[in-house]
C-alpha cells in the first residue's frame, strides 16, 4: 500500500511487522531483542549494569556462545592511546589591565594562534618551539598545564583605543585560566595502514622511524580493543557520546576531519586502511597526563598522546557481532612510506592479529613490527571506564546527531607544490 510517511504510524508498524515476526513459529519472545540506552542507564543507576572490555568478551563468547553473552552483558568498553596530531587547545587568559589584545602570542616560546577575541587562543598539538625545536611544542605546553606548571604568555599587539597595550607578558598555570578546553578535530582513526621503508635508506615519519629495505614495520590503533572497530558502522557513537579522553569526561562533539565513511570494507563491516574519525572536547583541568602526553619523533615533529575510552552498548545482536570482532579479522594495508606521494604503493595486506605477533612476512623475510598505540595504556583506559560505569560514576549518553554515512574524502583542489 502506497501512502505518506508519518514517524507514529511508521513506529507502529515496526512494532506489528516485529511481533508477527517472533510469533511465526519462533520462540524468541522470551529473550532479550533490544535494549536502549535508557534501560542500560537505568542499570547503571541501580547497580545493575554488566560490563566488560572488548578484549573481555572475545573470551567470554569463546566459552558461553554469543546468544548467552548477549543475554548478559550490556556495554563492552574500547580503548587506544597513541599519538594523534590534530590535537590541540583553547584558552582564555583573562584581562591585563590596561586590557591588551593578543594578536600574536607565544608561550613558553611555541606559537599559540591570535585569531580570536582578544584573550582566547588555540595552540596546536604540533606546534614547535622558536628555540628548541620539534623537541618541545604544543603538546607539551598542553601536558605542562595540565601538570600544573607555569607557562609563560608572551603577546604583543598593535594597540587599539579599547586595546591600549602593545607587548604583555605572564606566568600562568591552569588554576589561573578561565577556561582551559582539550579539543581535538581529527582522533580515534577507525583504522590506519601500517608503514614500512622499501627504498635503501632511513625515512623518519609521524609513524616513527622506518628502516631501509623493508627493515621494519609500525602500525597504530589498539585493534579489536579500538573504539571504531567495534562499532564500524557508527551505531552508537555520534555527537554528544560521552567519552574518556585524557583521563577525564569528555564528549564526542562532531565528526573528526578527513572522516571517510565510505572506505572499502572487509566481509565483517570493518574498514581496510583509514575509516572514520572523532571530534572530541574535554576540559583540561579534569585530565592527568597518565593517560595525554607529548610525543616527538626524529626528524618529523611534535605530536600528542591521547588516550580514549568509548563505551559501546549492546543495543541489540548485530552491534554484540560488531564487537565480537577478532584482531585476524581486522585488515589494513601495508605501505611503502619511501615513495613521495600521496598515493603510496601497497606492499601487502596484512591482520592485526600478524601486527601484534611482533613479525610478519615481506617478500620471504620476517620483519620485525612495532606499534605507535600503547596496548598497555589502551588496557588500562578500557578498564577504568569498565570501573567508572559498574561503580555509577559514568552514565551513558546517546548521539544527538549521527554522522554523515558514504562520504569519502577530497583531496586539496587545485594544488601546485612549489617546492
Amino acid at each position: 500500500m502506497v501512502g505518506f510517511f508519518n514517524y507514529e504510524t511508521a513506529i507502529e508498524i515496526e512494532i506489528e511487522i516485529e511481533t508477527e515476526t517472533e510469533t511465526e513459529g519462533h520462540t524468541l519472545s522470551d529473550k532479550r531483542e533490544k535494549r536502549t540506552f535508557d534501560e542500560i542507564n537505568e542499570k547503571i543507576r541501580n547497580g545493575t549494569v554488566v560490563v566488560c572490555t572488548a578484549e573481555e568478551i572475545l573470551e567470554m563468547i569463546d566459552r558461553d556462545g554469543e546468544e548467552a553473552v548477549f543475554e548478559a552483558v550490556d556495554v563492552v568498553t574500547t580503548a587506544t592511546f597513541g599519538p594523534m596530531c590534530s590535537s590541540g587547545a583553547f584558552l582564555n587568559f583573562g584581562h591585563s589591565d590596561p586590557p591588551t589584545r593578543l594578536e600574536k602570542l607565544t608561550l613558553n616560546k611555541v606559537e599559540a594562534y591570535g585569531g580570536l577575541a582578544a584573550v582566547d587562543t588555540y595552540i596546536g598539538a604540533t606546534a614547535e618551539s622558536e628555540d628548541q625545536g620539534y623537541e618541545y611544542g604544543g603538546a607539551h605546553v598542553i601536558c605542562d598545564l595540565i601538570d600544573g606548571k607555569e607557562v609563560v604568555l608572551e603577546a604583543i599587539s598593535k594597540g587599539t583605543d579599547c586595546y591600549p597595550g602593545k607587548k604583555v607578558k605572564a606566568t600562568v598555570k591552569l588554576e589561573d585560566l578561565n577556561e582551559a578546553y582539550l579539543f581535538n578535530p581529527r582522533n580515534a582513526y577507525q583504522n590506519y595502514a601500517a608503514a614500512t621503508n622499501g627504498s635503501g635508506k632511513a625515512v623518519y615519519t609521524y609513524m616513527g622511524t622506518l628502516l631501509p629495505n623493508y627493515g621494519n614495520v609500525t602500525y597504530a590503533t589498539a585493534g579489536a580493543l579500538s573504539p571504531l572497530l567495534n562499532d564500524p558502522e557508527l551505531r552508537t557513537i555520534g555527537m554528544g557520546t560521552r567519552i574518556l579522553v585524557g583521563g577525564a569526561v569528555g564528549y564526542v562533539s562532531w565528526n573528526g576531519t578527513q572522516c571517510n565513511t565510505a572506505p572499502t570494507r572487509n566481509t565483517n563491516g570493518t574498514p581496510i586502511g583509514t575509516g572514520a574519525t572523532l571530534a572530541v572536547i574535554g576540559d583540561l583541568k579534569e585530565m592527568d597526563t597518565k593517560y595525554i602526553s607529548p610525543a616527538v619523533f626524529k626528524a618529523y615533529g611534535t605530536s600528542l598522546n591521547v588516550g580514549i575510552g568509548i563505551p559501546i552498548p549492546l543495543l541489540d545482536r548485530e552491534m554484540l557481532r560488531f564487537c565480537a570482532v577478532r584482531n585476524e579479522d581486522i585488515e589494513t594495508n601495508l605501505i611503502d612510506y619511501s615513495v613521495p606521494h600521496l598515493s603510496r604503493p601497497t606492499v601487502r595486506k596484512v591482520n592485526y592479529a600478524e601486527l601484534q605477533s611482533g613479525q610478519i612476512e615481506i617478500n620471504g623475510k620476517m620483519v620485525k613490527t612495532s606499534p605507535t598505540t600503547s596496548m598497555r595504556k589502551a588496557r588500562e583506559i578500557a578498564d577504568i571506564l569498565k570501573e567508572k560505569i559498574q561503580n555509577g560514576s559514568f552514565e551513558l549518553q546517546a548521539p544527538v546527531k549521527f554522522f554523515t554515512q558514504n562520504q569519502g574524502v577530497k583531496r586539496m583542489a587545485n594544488a601546485e607544490v612549489l617546492e
